[in-house]
């Protein structure tokens, strides 16, 4: 007696309710998309640094497969790009406003809010 492979199930009733509808792959799809953006923003950072911690850093950012690991990235690339010049002052720019762009709920609040002017 062989078993045959049962018919598949296109309506899940089980763990997963709702997996696969178009408003999850939409969402994934997002969610993927941000995290690329991000990636671009570091590789791009990371591309002028030299010497052993900046190809280390390279190869970390290239490697990177989860948000978490760029986010987790942050501090040393930071760190690599500290020289006080315009350069690398717009790449720290570029690297903060992106993680706030991924991560909303990490930016710290300073209590200061920005001037408006009064029309």
């Amino acid at each position: 007696m062989s078993l045959a492979p049962g018919p598949r199930q296109f309506f899940s009733t089980g763990a997963l309710p709702g997996a696969g509808l178009p408003h999850d792959r939409a969402s994934r799809l997002a969610a993927r998309k941000a995290f690329v953006e991000l990636k671009q923003v570091f590789i791009a950072a990371v591309e002028s640094l030299h010497g052993p911690e900046g190809e280390w850093l390279k190869a970390q950012v290239r490697g990177a497969e989860e948000p978490t690991e760029l986010w987790l990235l942050r501090a040393p690339v930071m760190a690599a790009l500290s020289q006080r010049d315009e350069h690398t002052r717009q790449w720290r720019a570029r690297l903060r406003k992106s993680l706030v762009a991924l991560f909303p709920d990490t930016e710290v609040s300073t209590g200061f809010g920005a001037l408006t002017a009064n029309a």
